[in-house]
Order: structure tokens, then sequence, then C-alpha cells
């Protein structure tokens, strides 16, 4: 096995690195593919033919990531980050608006938190409440007055 490795090592990374075009990923692919084939030496049907059977396993490696990353990019782009309401970066501005949403009424600020930060309709709000439809929108509606009053805007 060491003889092996030796004797392909620098081709199956070069391969790798060809495929990839990132140094740590084709060294993370052509470890994985030797100890694929290593782990089934056994049952080749021509040890000579090792190159052969490395190389194509690097291969599908790669195009395994490859396609794994797409579907993962795929996903995250159906999610549209950009929708979604900006979270405050600034660390005084978040304690602000915890302590905010803290002072309000339990009813309220659960409301507020269903409806606006797990984007919830008023009606699965409702649902999640136990409450009236009615009822959730006149709490929504106190809770963000009350928001409204306790966080003016800065200038």
């Amino acid at each position: 096995m060491d003889a092996l490795y030796r004797a392909h090592a620098a081709e199956a990374l070069r391969l790798g690195y060809l495929l990839t075009g990132d140094r740590t990923l084709a060294e993370d692919l052509v470890q994985d593919a030797f100890v694929r084939v290593l782990g089934r030496f056994h049952d080749l049907r021509n040890r000579d033919a090792f190159w052969w059977y490395l190389r194509r396993t690097i291969v599908n490696l790669s195009t395994s990531y490859f396609r794994r990353r797409g579907v993962e990019r795929a996903w995250l782009a159906r999610q549209r980050p950009e929708a979604a309401a900006p979270a405050p970066h600034d660390l005084a501005e978040q304690e602000r608006l915890r302590t905010a949403l803290m002072s309000l009424r339990p009813a309220q600020r659960a409301a507020i938190v269903l409806r606006f930060y797990e984007d919830l309709s008023e009606a699965d709000t409702a649902e999640a409440l136990g409450m009236p439809l009615g009822t959730v929108k006149s709490t929504v509606s106190r809770g963000l007055e009350r928001l409204r009053r306790d966080l003016p805007e800065e200038e």
C-alpha cells in the first residue's frame, strides 16, 4: 500500500487540483479516493490498473462534490435571504430591541415574534396562540404602537 501511495500520490494530487482548482479540496478528494480504492483493493479485477481505478474515483468524487455544492447553492438561492428583514448589526441596537420586546406583555411579545420574526400570517399566529383573529390583530397593533413609542427612529 505504501508503494502504491508513493507511486501515485503526486499524479493524483495534480489531477485533483486540475479538477477542482483548490489545493485543499484536491488533497481531501485524493485522500478519500485512496481510502476507497485501497479498501477495495482485494476486489480489483486487474491490480495493475490501480491508477485507472484511483483516477476514476477522484473524478467521481469531484463530480459528486460539485453536484452537491450546486444543490446547496440552489437551495440557498431559493431562500431569498435578501427578502428577509436585515438583522441589526450593532450590538447596542440589538440590545435596545431586545429590551423593548421584553418590556411588552407576554401575549404582545408572543404575537409580534410569531407574526414578524417567524413570518406567520395573522391566521397562523391566531392558531398558534389559541386566540381569535381579531384579538391577534389588536394585540399586534398595540404591541407595535408601544414599540414605536419606546423605540423612536434615530436621526
